[in-house]
């Protein structure tokens, strides 16, 4: 028996499947924006919440910050939410993590430490 396929048919059963994401995120669009993983979505919600409530002023999403030491640029770090927060009266960086927190994640908090004088907070 002969079977033909179509060149649309073809296409799809050579096609590679789609690599998922490292850590199994699944990306989420909320408000027009998408984000990388249900839990940073959901934060943003929380995050729109306290701005509305007046708990929460100034909040900026993946602002990157340079890490420079001795006038040589060593990395850059690009924080998920940065927010002035009302009742501690400071600025908060804050990085949403699902399930790992890697070696270069904890390299960058200490040199966000060291260059800008920023804690960066892991919210899981």
């Amino acid at each position: 028996m002969n079977e033909r396929l179509s060149a649309a048919q073809y296409q799809a059963a050579i096609a590679k499947p789609k690599r998922g994401n490292k850590y199994k995120a699944q990306r989420t669009l909320l408000d027009g924006i998408c984000f990388d993983s249900k839990a940073e979505a959901a934060y943003y919600a929380s995050l729109k919440l306290r701005q509305r409530a007046g708990e929460v002023e100034d909040v900026e999403m993946q602002r990157s910050y340079a890490l420079t030491i001795n006038g040589v640029l060593v990395c850059t770090y690009r924080a998920d939410f940065v927010f002035w927060d009302v009742a501690m009266k400071r600025r908060r960086v804050i990085d949403v993590k699902g399930m790992v927190v890697t070696p270069v994640f904890r390299i960058k908090q200490k040199l966000m430490k060291a260059c800008h004088g920023l804690e960066v907070e892991v919210v899981k």
